[in-house]
């Protein structure tokens, strides 16, 4: 995996703690303390997702990313706000500043980075790495398998395609006619995903915890 990340962080014990956990799971690592010692960076190398602090120096990261986003070159690469701004007004602002994910501090840096590499999967960045830890098991993509302690459970083609949805939108609250729209392309009743989901759930033993309801809505999935 070659992925370069650039935090923009204010906090030198926080950024530090980042920058060491983030190059622990092979990512490469930039950090800043100000926007502006970001955006003469962005001139010379561009990096492949965004952890922005709102909270800083200079610039806050709601107009950083407004100013991301109004380059076309970097328009669609993913950003992550970090921030001790946990109202549901702050989050509407992170997300409509063209936010790809909201977390709060304090938070966990294995939600982090399990955030992080389902964003980068959705975009094709992580193709080459199909193996995703879940508790326990281990859930290979490409072989479309689930081991426990090098035993594969058993799923149905549609069990492993919802299982698949969930961990590729890591923390991101899918609906049921998303799941049957876009992940089954095929008509069946909504009620048929929460048995799916009921038997995933079951199979998956004590990792089942972490696929939680929505309710109302559908389901997600979050250690």
């Amino acid at each position: 995996m070659n992925i370069l990340v650039y935090v923009v962080e204010d906090d030198k014990d926080l950024s530090e703690l980042l920058k060491y956990n983030l190059e622990k799971d092979n990512f490469s690592v930039e950090i800043f303390n100000k926007g502006s010692e970001l955006f003469k960076a962005l001139q010379s190398k561009i990096p492949d997702i965004f952890i922005l602090d709102v909270m800083l120096p200079d610039y806050d990261g709601f107009r950083i990313a407004h100013y991301i986003r109004s380059n076309p070159e970097w328009h669609n690469i993913p950003i992550i706000f970090l921030t001790a701004k946990d109202s549901e007004m702050d989050k509407l602002k992170g997300f409509s500043s063209g936010g790809d994910d909201y977390i709060t501090k304090p938070f966990s840096t294995k939600e982090l980075i399990a955030r992080m590499k389902a964003i980068l999967r959705r975009l094709g960045k992580l193709e080459g790495e199909s193996l995703i830890k879940l508790g326990s098991l281990e859930v290979d993509l490409g072989k479309k398998e689930v081991r426990r302690e090098n035993q594969a459970l058993s799923f149905t083609v549609t069990e492993f395609k919802i299982l698949e949805a969930l961990l590729t939108n890591y923390g991101k609250p899918l609906s049921r006619e998303f799941l049957i729209e876009k992940v089954l392309q095929k008509e069946v009743y909504d009620r048929t995903i929460d048995v799916h989901i009921k038997n995933l759930r079951d199979k998956l033993g004590e990792e089942g915890q972490f696929i939680k309801t929505v309710r109302g809505f559908g389901y997600k999935l979050e250690i």
